[in-house]
């Protein structure tokens, strides 16, 4: 039974979870088995995200999974701090490490409850009562009995219509940003991947270098040092960004980046991952990673930048080449025999605006997406907002 409403807003309420919804638990042993045909794995669930867009198939997994029913919520019960959920489109299985969550409607409308549970008020709670430290866990027995302020199923109703007509606008920009990012990913490796080119090993089109290595004292003022840490598919990130002593660097060493110079990770676990520096980064030193610079006026660096990020073609090369130590690493000799399709400067201009124009539909649909979850958020917490003391 719901508590007294002390201190509540007219019709709002204070129920525990386990009174908002049901954990089903329903197991299935044998998923090759269990005759669904979606496999749902907390990998399959995006962060912030309702909708679930990928699935695998219950015959390529193995151990425990949990059934689940059209509608029903999919909850990440470990790492609850990536805020994974999902409401579920159609019946199938899913990983044990998740729970599957079903709305009682006399407390809490279906539609309602998904965006509730992506509220701060409902996440901070879930991280805080997860229990380890490798993986955080949240047990149903403790979340069962968290208390949570509600409103009247009224106000839900209308709640409801002006999320799912915000949350609808999100996954549509999600639509166009993944669309965006796929049709340049198949449209770079489909040209890479041309066996009429003629080809040329990298080392012949410039010079590939050594960054600093060894990071030297850092200072206040000092000189931002890219390291393999900052470089992520093609961005240069600022966390954890050091800034060093340039006069401790080796003079060997002490080599400013230019505009149009290319930083390629040469070990760890993102070895491969590359980065070209624009004006903003001009001047920085390079970290433990190569330094790849080419000759202006036969190749355009954004060419060779985009075909250092091709998935199919350099990516499996770098791959095989950093396989070979138990730690993956490449050298210098590594990159500079590397393979890249040669064609006039003209045209490498021109792929290089397609493909740019590609980035800036998919920058653009990110940060609509971006503005419209805000509005989303701000309405969520709004909600909340509206108690006297509590």
């Amino acid at each position: 039974m719901p508590k007294p409403e002390k201190a509540l807003k007219s019709g709002w309420k204070v129920w525990r979870f386990g009174e908002m919804a049901t954990n089903v638990n329903m197991r299935i042993d044998n998923p090759s088995k269990s005759g669904m045909d979606h496999y749902v794995g907390l990998e399959h669930l995006d962060p912030d995200s309702l909708r679930i867009r990928r699935w695998g198939s219950p015959a390529d997994v193995q151990a425990t999974k949990l059934c689940f029913k059209k509608g029903d919520v999919i909850f990440a019960r470990r790492r609850a701090y990536q805020r994974k959920l999902g409401v579920a489109e159609f019946d199938g299985i899913c990983s044990a490490h998740a729970m599957v969550l079903r709305p009682k409607p006399e407390v809490v409308l279906p539609e309602f409850l998904p965006f509730f549970m992506q509220s701060d008020l409902f996440m901070n709670r879930a991280v805080e009562i997860s229990v380890g430290s490798l993986s955080p866990t949240i047990n149903w027995k403790t979340m069962a009995v968290q208390e949570f302020t509600m409103p009247p199923l009224e106000q839900q109703r209308q709640l409801v219509g002006l999320l799912e007509i915000l949350n609808s606008t999100i996954e549509s920009y999600s639509d166009l940003a993944i669309a965006s990012e796929e049709l340049l990913e198949s449209s770079r490796d489909k040209f890479f991947s041309s066996t009429d080119l003629k080809q040329e090993k990298l080392g012949n089109l410039g010079s590939v270098r050594y960054g600093v290595g060894q990071p030297p004292p850092q200072i206040d003022n000092g000189v931002p040092m890219i390291r393999a840490t900052n470089i992520d598919r093609g961005r240069i990130s600022t966390k954890n960004l050091m800034l060093v002593d340039f006069n401790k660097v080796a003079p060997s060493r002490r080599i400013s980046l230019e505009e149009g110079d290319i930083l390629v990770v040469r070990s760890g676990a993102y070895t491969g991952d590359s980065a070209i520096i624009d004006r903003e980064w001009a001047g920085s030193l390079a970290g433990y990673d190569l330094v790849v610079s080419v000759n202006r006026e036969k190749m355009d660096p954004r060419y060779v930048a985009e075909y250092l990020l091709a998935k199919r073609t350099v990516a499996s090369v770098l791959t095989a080449l950093s396989a070979r130590t138990a730690q993956p690493h490449l050298n210098a000799e590594d990159l500079g025999g590397v393979l890249i399709p040669i064609v006039a400067r003209e045209e490498q201009e021109a792929l290089v605006q397609r493909w740019s124009e590609l980035k800036e539909a998919n920058k653009a649909a990110l940060l609509r997406k971006a503005s419209v979850s805000r509005m989303k958020d701000s309405v969520i917490a709004g909600t909340w907002e509206v108690l006297d003391g509590i």
